[in-house]
């Protein structure tokens, strides 16, 4: 992917740019390996919950996961992917901090939708420079329940959410799909409004879900508190981090 493909302006316009053959058919293939042994890991434990979002049909289903980069190391990679950075650097800046990551899993038949949400109230941050980078590691289309956006709503700002799921009351069907294939990246800000129907085709659908901040965004603090801590949050992806002493997680080891 060249630079001349990382369209900023339409980024800037829309709130989302959908980037095409970001990682390789091998690449592709290694994340979906490292999911399956991730699944087969939590078989059978207490680990292994249904994420599917508050109100959505109870026989819908969502296997999702934090963090998945201490799980393997395939998606310590494709977090630093030097196409993807090409990207990230002309979206946020040249200094690209890792804020935390998660796997999607849509089981066939019955993988759950996601309600039209902005992501902005789980991890607020002052400059708004938070963006999700959606790894397709299988086609999407509306059968299987691709992501959809509203272009522009970025532009309205953090938007009053309802629920413990902070979802908006805008229908499913205003936004866009942007069917894509395995190895294509959906970028888009943490305001862009965004949300996928229900998985009812034969097959599961996988994505993995970075975001990214300028570390010179400063998280909005609740009680003097960050709400949203990942251990080891802030890994640097590009560029340096220039006020490292004076934000950064601070974590006590307990035992299990």
């Amino acid at each position: 992917m060249s630079s001349t493909e990382v369209d900023v302006d339409f980024f800037r316009e829309n709130g989302y740019l959908l980037c095409r053959e970001v990682y390789d058919a091998g690449e592709v293939e290694e994340m979906r390996g490292a999911l399956e042994r991730i699944l087969e890991t939590v078989a059978g434990t207490t680990h292994d919950e249904n994420h599917a979002w508050s109100g959505v049909a109870q026989e819908a289903v969502l296997k999702g996961f934090h963090n998945v980069q201490y799980h393997d190391a395939a998606f310590t990679r494709a977090a630093a992917n030097p196409r993807l950075l090409e990207v990230l650097t002309r979206v946020i800046g040249p200094d690209v901090q890792l804020h935390h990551t998660k796997m999607l899993v849509k089981p066939p038949e019955q993988g759950a939708p996601f309600p039209m949400h902005q992501d902005y109230p789980f991890f607020p941050h002052t400059r708004h420079s938070v963006v999700a980078a959606s790894i397709h590691l299988d086609d999407t289309n509306e059968e299987n329940g691709c992501l959809r956006v509203v272009a522009g709503s970025h532009k309205q700002g953090p938007l009053e959410a309802h629920g413990p799921s902070n979802t908006l009351e805008v229908p499913l069907e205003d936004g866009e799909p942007l069917p894509a294939r395995a190895g294509d990246v959906l970028l888009f800000s943490y305001l862009t409004i965004h949300g996928s129907g229900l998985n009812t085709s034969e097959a599961a659908r996988r994505n993995v879900l970075l975001q990214y901040r300028d570390p010179a965004d400063e998280p909005v603090l609740e009680n003097g508190v960050e709400q949203h801590v990942n251990w080891g949050q802030g890994m640097m992806v590009a560029g340096r981090n220039p006020f490292y002493w004076q934000r950064h997680p601070k974590f006590q080891v307990m035992p299990a």
